[in-house]
């Protein structure tokens, strides 16, 4: 019996572990893609969130912004279904006494992120990762949790 009319060719079976490599790549790739797009839009941020943290300083925070030192002592964000939210905040600016400043906004909704169009205001952008709400305001990097 010859042993090499029993056996597949090199060639053959090169090209059939290519052939199975790029299928197992792409049924991978869309699998990814199919849960990351299932994950976004899951994402709900509606709720109130807590302040926690003003540029990585537990709240009561002592900060700077544009050169004035200020105490963020507490504050909550309110996210509502109808793409409308809401921030107060205490703080005190220097020597004085504790202030109350209440803003509002609509926001859009992409994915986890936000964007937050504030009345009379700019434009802000956040996050949402769990019950964990992140906020860049004027280079000031606010926490909040549910």
């Amino acid at each position: 019996m010859n042993t090499e009319q029993n056996q597949i060719p090199f060639r053959a079976i090169t090209k059939y572990a290519l052939q199975l490599c790029l299928l197992l790549a792409v049924g991978l790739f869309l699998c990814a893609c199919q849960q990351k797009a299932k994950v976004e839009q899951s994402v709900d941020p509606t709720g109130v969130y807590a302040l926690v943290s003003v540029n990585g300083s537990n709240v009561p925070a002592s900060v700077s912004h544009d050169g004035n030192a200020l105490q963020v002592r507490a504050g909550t964000f309110i996210i509502k279904a109808d793409g409308t939210c809401s921030t107060k905040n205490a703080f005190v600016l220097g020597p004085g006494s504790e202030v109350n400043r209440e803003v509002t906004a609509t926001y859009t909704k992409d994915g986890s992120k936000l964007t937050m169009q504030w009345k009379g205001a700019g434009t802000t952008t956040g996050t949402i990762e769990g019950t964990t709400f992140t906020m860049n305001n004027e280079g000031m990097v606010f926490v909040y949790r549910k």
